[in-house]
C-alpha cells in the first residue's frame, strides 16, 4: 500500500479519474472530473497539478487532452485496475440513473434484527439522491446480487449512499432467493453465495 497522504480534495478527484478512466486507455479531460465531483474544472485543474508531481497522474496536452491515472493512483486508493469493468446498475424511484454505477457495497448492522442498512459506493455523482428515495442496486455480475432499499444519506464527499435495506436477492438462472432484511428466520436461503 502506499504512503501518500491525500487531502480529501485530492483524494476526491483522483478517486473520480480512477473511475472514470476504468476499463478505457483513453484520456479523460478536466471537465468531465469536475462534472462527475460537481467542482468547478479550476478547481479540478489545480488539483491536478499536486497530483501530477506526485505522480499519481499523467497529464496529456492538446485539445483532446486530459489526465489518466498512473499505476501509483490505484495503489494509493487502494484499488485493482479491471480491464473490463461491468455495470452495476442503479434505480432511483423506479427509474434508471444513466452514468451512475456501483463501485462497493458495504453491508453493516446485519446483525441487527430491526435494520440492515448498506453504504453503497457510486461511480457519478450521487447528486440525483434524496433523503428518502427508493433504490435498486444491481445485479451485481459475479453473485447476483440485489439490494433494495431507501436512502438515509447521500455523502457528497465520499459519493456514497447510505440505504436502509428493505431487502437483497441472489438472481441466477435456476433460483431466485430473496432475504427480507426485517424477517426473522433461522432457516437458510437458497441461491447463489458470494463466492459463486
Amino acid at each position: 500500500m502506499s504512503q501518500i497522504e491525500l487531502s480529501s480534495s485530492q483524494e476526491r478527484i483522483l478517486t473520480s479519474l480512477v473511475d472514470l478512466a476504468e476499463g478505457s486507455e483513453a484520456v479523460v479531460c478536466g471537465r468531465r472530473i469536475a462534472d462527475a465531483i460537481d467542482r468547478n474544472p479550476g478547481t479540478v485543474r489545480n488539483r491536478m497539478q499536486s497530483l501530477r508531481s506526485l505522480r499519481l497522474v499523467e497529464g496529456v496536452p492538446g485539445p483532446d487532452g486530459g489526465y489518466r491515472p498512473t499505476d501509483e493512483a490505484y495503489e494509493t486508493l487502494g484499488r485493482e485496475r479491471t480491464p473490463d469493468p461491468e455495470s452495476v446498475p442503479v434505480e432511483r424511484n423506479g427509474s434508471r440513473v444513466e452514468a451512475v454505477t456501483v463501485r462497493a457495497i458495504d453491508l453493516s448492522s446485519v446483525t441487527n434484527p430491526d435494520l440492515c442498512r448498506a453504504e453503497v459506493v457510486l461511480c457519478g455523482s450521487v447528486r440525483a439522491f434524496e433523503r428518502g428515495d427508493r433504490v435498486q442496486v444491481g445485479p451485481t455480475p459475479s453473485a447476483g446480487l440485489r439490494l433494495v432499499g431507501v436512502v438515509d444519506a447521500a455523502d457528497v464527499d465520499g459519493n456514497a449512499l447510505m440505504l436502509r435495506v428493505d431487502s437483497m436477492e441472489t438472481v441466477s438462472e435456476d433460483s431466485t432467493a430473496v432475504v427480507d432484511a426485517a424477517a426473522d428466520s433461522s432457516e437458510p436461503v437458497s441461491g447463489r453465495s458470494a463466492s459463486d
